[in-house]
């Protein structure tokens, strides 16, 4: 796997607060929240940005996901009152780490537009 701190934390060479793991993704809570629930939602498999998803590749993948947010969101508490799904592409795009993640965001009024 590569060198990316997330990398580092599917492997569990760096500590984090997790919150959800099965074979395709593991979730842990975000050191930099943006809400009471802030969870980031990342992919075993090392794929940089979404620029790099192949629709019928990561078909499964992308599933798993979803269904790893919504099942958190059960679990956080926040699933009836509404939480956001976040996925940021590149530095413009507000992209910090370079391996493919989804932010759960809720606990709060989220506002729009985001930023």
């Amino acid at each position: 796997m590569g060198e990316t701190i997330f990398s580092k934390i599917i492997e569990r060479e760096i500590p984090a607060d997790i919150v959800y793991e099965n074979d395709l993704v593991m979730a842990f809570r975000d050191i930099n929240p943006q809400g009471p629930v802030h969870i980031l939602i990342v992919p075993k498999e090392e794929i940089p940005t979404v620029k790099e998803i192949d629709g019928k590749k990561h078909a499964e993948l992308l599933g798993a996901m979803f269904d790893a947010a919504n099942e958190i969101a059960e679990k956080e508490g926040i699933a009836k009152e509404g939480f956001r799904l976040v996925f940021n592409c590149c530095d413009k795009g507000g992209q910090e780490v370079y391996h493919l993640h989804m932010h759960l965001i809720g606990g709060r009024q989220m506002m729009w537009p985001p930023g």
